[in-house]
């Protein structure tokens, strides 16, 4: 979705405020693809501040399916966008002062809203998913969740570079 910006950069400075809608479906990293399960319109206001610098400001909360870090179940996670961005369209982003955000996401006199918020998705991205606190993974030698139930594999809890002390106990008891 693209909001013209040329209200706001003309001489009258008018903001800009729209509610739009997220047209991303999914959001794809290196990691894989996650289906967006649940997206609340945007509500986006564009202020002048001076020269050509601009505040952005936005809101809204989108609902993501992430596998669990451990067991891999689908796990519904819930991302809060609120935001508040200060750019200045007359310098390069390569020479960005501090306090001043990039502007990739401008082109020209349109700004382009997906790829904002795909930026912002980005930053509240969980580092770490867990289906519950709890959660028990899955085997390493069959793939059973272990949260459904328990399989007949054999422990392998030790690390292998202890096998030589594993050893040791079994074959003298007496140690």
């Amino acid at each position: 979705m693209l909001i013209n910006l040329s209200d706001v950069l003309t001489e009258q400075h008018k903001t800009v405020e729209e509610n739009v809608c997220l047209e991303m479906e999914r959001i794809d990293l290196k990691s894989g693809s996650y289906p967006i399960i649940r997206k609340e319109p945007v509500h986006i206001v564009v202020s002048y501040v001076q020269g050509k610098e601009l505040e952005i400001k936005g809101k809204s909360e989108i609902e993501v399916s992430i596998p669990c870090d451990r067991c891999l179940q689908d796990v519904k996670k819930v991302i809060t966008l609120d935001f508040t961005k200060h750019v200045d369209l007359s310098i390069s982003d390569a020479d960005l002062p501090e306090g001043i955000d990039e502007s990739d996401y401008i082109a020209g006199h349109h700004l382009d809203v997906d790829k904002l918020l795909f930026n912002e998705i980005l930053i509240g991205w969980p580092t770490k998913v867990l289906c519950r606190e709890d959660c028990k993974g899955i085997c390493n030698v069959c793939g059973q969740n272990l949260n459904e139930g328990t399989c007949n594999c054999e422990d392998t809890g030790l690390d292998p570079r202890m096998s030589v002390v594993r050893d040791l106990f079994k074959n003298f008891k007496e140690v």
